[in-house]
């Protein structure tokens, strides 16, 4: 281990009560993504964090439905780094129950991805108590609605994107493993509607145009989009149709997931989505949505950014590798913006959006030292 990166992760040591406390402070703070007012008192403990730990007071912007989005900058050097770290969680109030078992640590969001803003504030207090400088000034952003899309909050995403020669997002590794997340796949969403036209049943079965069968084609058809080859899925996940029984159903809904790992699939299947033809005569189709998070994709960019982390890794005795995955985050627009962008920075654990959602506690010190080391070296 390199003598910085060993003094690093002694800091930390010494420091690890204070660490977990402040882990445990956060988390209990809970923040589902559609409670405006505790996201709001949850954003209050960030800015208590912030303000303790390193000094900063930041800059809201108020919204009306979610939580504030928040804006933290560390120095001032003219060019910038940006560190992602959503605050909201899929957890209602009460949901999860917080408690150390063993080497894991439970709570809701605790893995995301409340566990990642806590390293980013640790890494970037150790570097100050140590006196270790940065070539570049960091921004961390704090926004309440990821987990719901991020649609209030990708104008700020993008906005300091674009600022940035580097975006470090904070959501947790991969599952067990504890690889970097090198790529994502970009996430669409669909809704088909459906109309025919209702009769009886029994007495006049024959004049019904049923969309529900129409349903049912469509997503045979749909799910038939699906090639795992190129990493295309879609997947039908919710469909409405029809009142009762006894009536040829007049109407439906069919509510489409899609995941692809390059913008020309997804402009691709857009296509067919957006032209798609009914199959049985006198149906009338209308089909909304579209890409909502783009693909984040291997560039070359991203690739130099992982390289930078594989040396801090090494620096640490750590071996750091990147997997590519099915899931979105914020990093997925600042990449597709060919902004360099490194995803998985943060805890590494298990069961993201399960009830035993929980990090490993042996693995978050060094976690913490790898983003801090990562830091010295953009």
């Amino acid at each position: 281990m390199e003598l910085q990166e060993r003094k690093i992760l002694d800091y930390l040591q010494q420091h690890e009560a204070e660490i977990y406390a402040d882990l445990e402070e956060y988390v209990r703070a809970e923040s589902p993504s559609n409670d405006k007012e505790l996201a709001d008192k949850c954003s209050k403990v960030i800015e208590k964090l912030m303000k303790e730990r390193l000094g900063l007071t930041g800059e809201r912007f108020p919204q009306e439905k979610f939580g504030d989005h928040m804006t933290f900058v560390l120095g001032d050097q003219p060019e910038q780094t940006l560190m992602l770290c959503h605050y909201d969680t899929v957890w209602s109030p009460g949901r999860l129950p917080i408690y150390k078992e063993g080497n894991e640590f439970h709570g809701p969001g605790i893995l995301d991805m409340k566990g990642g803003l806590i390293i980013a504030i640790w890494a970037l207090k150790a570097l100050g108590e140590l006196g270790i400088p940065l070539d570049k000034r960091v921004r961390i952003l704090c926004n309440s609605d990821e987990e719901v899309g991020s649609k209030t909050s990708r104008p700020y995403i993008e906005k300091y994107a674009k600022e940035s020669k580097a975006v470090l997002c904070c959501e947790p590794a991969e599952a067990v493993t504890g690889y970097l997340k090198s790529a994502r796949k970009g996430i669409g969403g669909y809704k088909m509607y459906i109309t025919g036209r209702a009769a009886h049943a029994g007495n006049h079965h024959e004049d019904g145009i049923s969309a529900a069968e129409e349903a049912a084609r469509q997503t045979i058809f749909i799910h038939s989009l699906t090639d795992y080859s190129k990493g295309t899925t879609l997947n039908v996940g919710h469909i409405v149709a029809g009142e009762r029984a006894n009536v040829v159903a007049e109407s439906a809904l069919l509510e489409i997931d899609l995941r692809v790992t390059n913008m020309a699939e997804a402009q691709r299947i857009d296509g067919i989505l957006k032209n798609i033809k009914p199959i049985l005569p006198g149906i009338q189709l209308r089909v909304e949505g579209g890409l909502g998070r783009p693909p984040m994709e291997q560039t070359p960019e991203n690739r130099r950014l992982f390289d930078i982390c594989v040396q801090a890794g090494k620096a640490l005795d750590q071996d750091i590798q990147g997997v590519a995955v099915g899931g979105g985050s914020d990093g997925n627009f600042t990449s597709a913006l060919g902004i360099p962008t490194l995803d998985g920075l943060g805890p590494v654990g298990a069961a993201p959006h399960a009830a035993i959602e929980h990090i490993e506690m042996d693995k978050y010190l060094p976690r913490i030292a790898l983003v801090a080391s990562l830091l010295t070296r953009i």
